[in-house]
Parts: C-alpha cells; sequence; structure tokens
C-alpha cells in the first residue's frame, strides 16, 4: 500500500456489528440509531468520503494520492467485495481498497486494473481519519480485513506494496517481504509484500464464517 457493498456478499456477516460495542440495546432505542461501530464493504456512494481521507493522509506526505477518485470509484463498482470500511456512528473513520490480481508479482499495471476470479487480492491502500489516528485503528482493520479474506472463495494470497518505513506495520499483521517492487512512482520506492491467506476451515472455526 502506498502508506499509509452494501454488499450482497454472504460473507460479510461476521464484520457487521449491528449491536453498540460491549452491550445490548436498550429497549428504549430507536430502531434509526445508527451502529456505534460497524464494519461493510464499501460502496460508489462511499467514493467521496474514501478520497477525502485519503487526499488529506497522503497529500502532504507524499504530494498525491494512491488512488485517484475515479479510481476509486472504478475499484468500488468492479471489487466492492475487496473493501472493508470502518464506521463509527456512521461517519467513515478507516477503509481498505483491494482488486483482484492474476500474477506472482505486482506490476504497474496492478495500479489500475481489477482482474476478477483470481487467487491474489492487491491491497491499494488503507487510510484512517486524521481524528482516528494513534488509536490502532490501522492495525484494527487490517486485522478484520485479512480475516475476512479468508471467507472469499479462491483468495490464496494478499499482495501490497509500502514505502520501507512501513515493513514493520505490515510483518507485524504476517507479511512477508519479497523485495523491491516493480510499482514505482516518482520519488518514492516500495516494498512488495505477501500474506498467506488461511484456508475455510480456519476460517470457519476462528473467524465465525
Amino acid at each position: 500500500i502506498m502508506t499509509h457493498q452494501v454488499s450482497r456478499s454472504p460473507f460479510l456477516k461476521p464484520f457487521y456489528t449491528r449491536t453498540p460495542v460491549g452491550g445490548v440495546i436498550p429497549r428504549t432505542q430507536r430502531r434509526h440509531t445508527l451502529p456505534a461501530s460497524e464494519f461493510r464493504n464499501l460502496t460508489p456512494q462511499d467514493a467521496i468520503s474514501v478520497f477525502e481521507i485519503e487526499r488529506e493522509a497522503f497529500v502532504s506526505v507524499s504530494g498525491e494520492c494512491p488512488l485517484t477518485l475515479d479510481e476509486v470509484l472504478n475499484f468500488l463498482s468492479q471489487c466492492p467485495e475487496l473493501s472493508l470500511g470502518w464506521f463509527e456512528e456512521g461517519q467513515l473513520v478507516a477503509f481498505i481498497i483491494g482488486s483482484g490480481w492474476g500474477k506472482e508479482r505486482l506490476e504497474q499495471e496492478a495500479m489500475t486494473q481489477h482482474i476478477p476470479e483470481t487467487s491474489a487480492v492487491h491491497i491499494h491502500v488503507l487510510s484512517v481519519h486524521r481524528h482516528a489516528r494513534q488509536q490502532g485503528k490501522g492495525s484494527i482493520l487490517l486485522w478484520r480485513y485479512l480475516q475476512y479474506l479468508r471467507c472469499v472463495p479462491g483468495l490464496r494470497r494478499a499482495l501490497l506494496a509500502c514505502e520501507e518505513f512501513l515493513v514493520p506495520f505490515y510483518q507485524k499483521a504476517g507479511f512477508k517481504e519479497k523485495g523491491p517492487s516493480a510499482i514505482t512512482v516518482p520519488n518514492l520506492t516500495f516494498q512488495e509484500m505477501e500474506y498467506h491467506i488461511g484456508g475455510a476451515a480456519y476460517a470457519r472455526r476462528n473467524s465465525g464464517c
């Protein structure tokens, strides 16, 4: 990653929290009350919120965003099942966007392409809203996302390209270095990292799939 649907997918259920964190819904709670914390796939309707968080997080650091607004819309239209957003009180606070990739290593084309029905997902971006940083949300969302991927049929690997200073962050999540990435951006270099997704039996036993 450069740094830092409503889907009908049956695999969303383990990550959709309808009740407030740590409690039972009070009997007086109205039905339209927004969930305190919710994880779900993103939709094209979320694209503006996604891009605003991404732009604030990346432009000040690298001068550009990993994904343009058009690319965000494109991926959320083509493969929303490979995204995950964290919402608090209905507001997006963190997200991950991925797409399908069909080769052993990432190439420059992976930045803009989605290859359907492949065994690998390319994680393009993980970003957290500025008001929610330094709270561990990035690590929590990444863990949720990797558990979710275990429930997606056919997926075996997750790939990403990140700057050197982010390598320890992804190593803690279980990613392994594969060496310098073929993906290039002016004035930036990346390391490619890979995560091997466990089997369905593990997922059912440990993730509620």
